[in-house]
């Protein structure tokens, strides 16, 4: 699943008449990057949730068929319902089976194809898997503790955090007993973390939260910089 449905208000005033995922990088919309990933890791099927100006997108991707992808869509409306409610909407086109997540507003040069793997061999107990990148500087208190491949609830809560990177392999019966409606995430891997039932990898290649127009320039100068 693509998640596509945010309103981008930090991004204003590119999100003006565009909606975040169709802002371009590098020639490309947002959105075709991490589709790309997505096809390079061998996923065809495809949801994407749509909400501020979800026509565009529709229009712009269409069915999928031209990028060699079935793409449906699960239609929010605006304001989109946040990323658990979001998701929670989507799962009866996503089905009973554990499935991957990104987030179009994420650019990472990351091999979603162990992911894809992962997602089809994901051990029964395991409500989530979550990719943690070290901390950007807009978010230095970071989100989780990594201890191994488990994501834990430490008892000392100055315990160093990673932040959650907008990509993450999850079990539809993480939802059970959610109400429809807006609601985050947080809570629930938390919940789940807790439990023990959430699994996490660090990742140290390249990748930025595109949220600001800044951010937005700063990535483009790293994408044309000589390597």
């Amino acid at each position: 699943m693509i998640l596509a449905a945010g309103r981008g208000e930090r991004m204003r005033p590119l999100t003006d008449r565009l909606p975040k995922p169709l802002v371009p990088l590098a020639g490309r919309p947002l959105i075709e990057h991490a589709l790309g990933r997505l096809l390079a890791a061998g996923v065809r099927d495809i949801v994407i949730n749509l909400g501020y100006r979800g026509a565009q997108i529709r229009e712009h991707l269409g069915d999928g068929a031209a990028w060699g992808a079935r793409i449906r869509y699960s239609e929010e409306g605006d304001p989109p319902l946040e990323t658990g409610g979001g998701l929670l909407h989507a799962l009866p086109l996503l089905g009973a089976e554990p499935f991957l997540v990104v987030n179009a507003d994420v650019y990472a040069e990351l091999d979603l194809a162990p992911l894809a793997a992962l997602a089809l061999a994901l051990p029964a107990n395991r409500l989530a898997h979550l990719v943690l990148v070290p901390n950007p500087e807009f978010h230095r208190g970071g989100d989780f503790v990594l201890d191994g491949y488990a994501i834990v609830e430490p008892a000392d809560p100055a315990a160093p955090r990673l932040t959650y990177s907008g990509i993450a392999v999850l079990r539809p019966q993480l939802f059970d007993g959610c109400t429809p409606g807006r609601f985050p995430m947080a809570p629930l891997w938390r919940a789940a973390a807790a439990r023990g039932q959430v699994g996490g990898q660090r990742y140290d290649g390249r990748w930025s939260d595109v949220g600001t127009p800044q951010r937005l320039a700063e990535l483009e100068s790293q994408l044309q910089a000589p390597r």
